[in-house]
């Protein structure tokens, strides 16, 4: 009986990836990303905004060594799961499951390799034409200029966080048109 309740059982290190991974939704959700900055309210644009804080903030947390690359691994596998688990509360079938969920991992990879150099490098023009193609779905990249402030904004912020500031209050920045 003991061996099942501990097969069952979350870790703590486990539960680190859950509060993260909602400290990036919550994030992504706030309304003025709709009202101010006109990023659609559908479900693609929902997860390309997740996508894009998610990545945010385990670029932070990899920049810590390698405590902080296994705390983002816990993000990376949360956000993972909960895509998973979205997929089934819209009534995916568990045939389906997989073959979907593929196509968001390819989705999610593409994104997080397209916009991790550019935020990284500081490089505002090539992070604006992604977010325009990706976001907005348009191919004028200033559709996606002031996304792309506002990310490299927010990558400034927390990298002058440190480490448990970040995992429990990201710095983000402020969302303006």
């Amino acid at each position: 009986m003991i061996m099942l309740q501990n097969l069952f059982r979350t870790r703590p290190r486990e539960r680190l990836g859950e509060p993260l991974y909602e400290l990036a939704v919550r994030q992504a959700r706030d309304p003025r990303f709709y009202t101010q900055l006109g990023v659609a309210d559908r479900i693609d644009a929902r997860f390309e905004l997740y996508t894009l804080h998610v990545l945010l903030l385990v670029m932070r947390l990899r920049d810590e060594g390698e405590g902080g690359a296994d705390t983002a691994q816990l993000l990376f596998d949360t956000y993972v799961s909960a895509l998973d688990h979205a997929l089934r509360e819209l009534g995916v079938g568990d045939i389906s499951v997989g073959k979907k969920m593929r196509k968001l991992g390819e989705a999610m990879y593409g994104r997080m390799t397209a916009y991790e150099p550019p935020l990284r490098a500081g490089d505002h023009a090539a992070l604006a034409e992604g977010l325009a193609r990706n976001v907005f779905e348009r191919d004028d990249p200033a559709a996606g200029e002031t996304l792309a402030a506002y990310a490299l904004a927010s990558r400034a912020r927390l990298a002058a966080q440190d480490f448990k500031a970040v995992t429990t209050a990201p710095d983000w920045a402020e969302i303006k048109a």
